[in-house]
């Protein structure tokens, strides 16, 4: 299954991105997605997932910030991102599990797609 993830850029502190992660697969509703980031030196960081029954979570450091969702239609994961902060600044990626629920690692990997904050 491949993806690509897109719209990453430059934006200013305050303002908005969102990320799209398109899905080569026809059965993309059957599993469940997250978005990652991942900085220089650092581990990459599970920031949000959204399961195939639509249950999100978030880590503590986007939460009330960043929305995932997804239209299994058009075989699409999103990232809302509001009120950007320079620390949200990092390499966005989003993944698919092997399953309906986030378990264990990611069993593919889009391309990455780049978001800089600027204060």
């Amino acid at each position: 299954v491949q993806l690509q993830a897109s719209g990453g850029g430059m934006v200013e502190a305050g303002g908005s991105l969102r990320l799209s992660c398109v899905s080569s697969a026809s059965i993309f509703r059957m599993y469940a997605i997250g978005w990652y980031r991942q900085t220089p030196g650092k581990q990459r960081e599970l920031v949000a997932s959204i399961t195939s029954g639509e249950r999100t979570d978030y880590s503590a450091s986007v939460e009330g910030r960043f929305t995932i969702s997804r239209d299994n239609a058009v075989n699409t994961a999103y990232l809302q991102m509001n009120s950007l902060k320079r620390e949200d600044t990092a390499v966005y990626y989003c993944a698919r599990y092997s399953g309906s629920y986030v378990v264990g690692e990611p069993r593919d990997w889009g391309q990455g797609t780049l978001v800089t904050v600027s204060s």
